[in-house]
């Protein structure tokens, strides 16, 4: 903790409600990240408590249009300085070089917490979902960044396999594409795999710490995807409730179970998916929008991680929606049917949608329209 945050862990009760909800939060067994790697966005929430940071091909994308005259400059000394390179291989450096500015901001936090905060996470090419070896390659070389990075892979079949590979080689992880408890699990299970290979190696892991992000507020909205093609009748606001019903019952199971993974919450769509949260043991990554309503907004900050759902909404969504039995239970979906879920197919999509757009706006700078005044 830094600043303010630390000070007010020996404070009375009244000078520690007197912090924004996000701070707050920070003093729980909940750990609090930005979702960007904006330099902008991450000192505010530095400021408030953030431990971390992370970021995908959309976040990028949108970083790049709010700061572009601070990158302007550095494409264009970069597609100079590598007359050969295609528009890919320039977006991937300045990829990289936003991760790395990121980071240096989190370092101290970093240094302090022995390495098990103070991470930016990057992630990896969503177009290599299916391809272990890839994964694996390019998640190595992320990790040779900078010393704080934590490597992004999608869960995916072929995903699971490269998490295990890459924890065994002492990165941390951050599994993401992942929305359902057998999702969550089998990650788990992978990372228990590739920490006890490094261990038996003679490896040290007391260092290490992967993550499973479980994408809330899409599964969420898958459900209200299948309520308009299936012709569902629920209450209002029960769809709302599927991606936290997932992640309280992952989160039960990994501390029954023991795993070494945290559960990480992402994709809000409402308050839910932070003030349901807090209090356990997990990481929320919060986007910068949601967080500065979540600190102007007067909700209490209380742990409610081990409440239940409202009465009935769990008994409507398992009733009327398969897909969510699937995304529930622990062994509703196979490893080889996890590409195929509806949530994943479309979030995969929408990652390599928001990487072509990145691409594009580099094609923008190397090949510029001419017939554009």
């Amino acid at each position: 903790m830094t600043g303010s945050i630390a000070d007010a862990v020996g404070a009375p009760d009244t000078e520690r409600s007197a912090l924004a909800p996000l701070a707050q939060t920070a003093l729980t067994a909940t750990d609090y990240w930005n979702d960007s790697c904006s330099i902008e966005e991450l000192n505010y929430a530095i400021e408030r408590g953030a431990v971390g940071a992370t970021s995908n091909p959309t976040i990028v994308g949108e970083v790049l249009r709010k700061e572009l005259p601070l990158w302007r400059e550095r494409i264009d000394e970069i597609i100079a300085s590598q007359p050969s390179w295609t528009e890919d291989e320039v977006a991937w450096q300045l990829i990289e070089e936003m991760a790395v500015r990121g980071s240096e901001l989190l370092l101290p936090v970093f240094e302090r917490e022995g390495g098990l905060k103070g991470r930016l996470s990057i992630q990896t090419n969503p177009k290599l979902y299916r391809d272990p070896e890839r994964l694996v390659a390019q998640g190595m070389h992320f990790a040779g960044l900078a010393p704080n990075m934590q490597i992004k892979i999608p869960a995916t079949r072929a995903g699971i396999d490269a998490i295990e590979e890459v924890t065994a080689a002492g990165v941390s992880i951050n599994a993401t594409v992942c929305f359902t408890v057998p999702q969550a699990i089998a990650v788990a299970e992978a990372v228990e795999r590739g920490m006890d290979r490094r261990s038996a190696a003679g490896e040290d892991v007391s260092g290490m710490s992967p993550v499973c992000t479980i994408m809330v507020g899409r599964l969420d909205d898958w459900m209200q995807v299948l309520v308009k093609r299936d012709r569902i009748v629920v209450d209002p606001g029960v769809v709302h409730w599927a991606g936290i019903a997932c992640f309280k019952h992952a989160y039960g199971l990994f501390r029954e179970r023991g795993y070494r993974a945290r559960l990480l919450a992402a994709a809000y769509r409402h308050h839910l998916h932070w003030s349901e949260l807090i209090g356990g043991d997990i990481v929320l990554t919060i986007p910068h929008a949601w967080q500065r309503l979540f600190n102007d907004s007067s909700i209490e900050v209380v742990p409610r991680i081990d409440n239940g759902l409202p009465e009935g909404v769990f008994e409507q969504l398992y009733e009327n929606f398969p897909d969510f039995r699937r995304a529930y239970e622990p062994d509703g979906l196979a490893p080889e049917e996890f590409d195929d879920y509806g949530a994943t197919r479309r979030t995969l999509r929408g990652f390599i949608a928001s990487y072509q757009d990145l691409v594009a706006v580099i094609r923008d700078f190397m090949l510029p329209d001419p017939d554009r005044a």
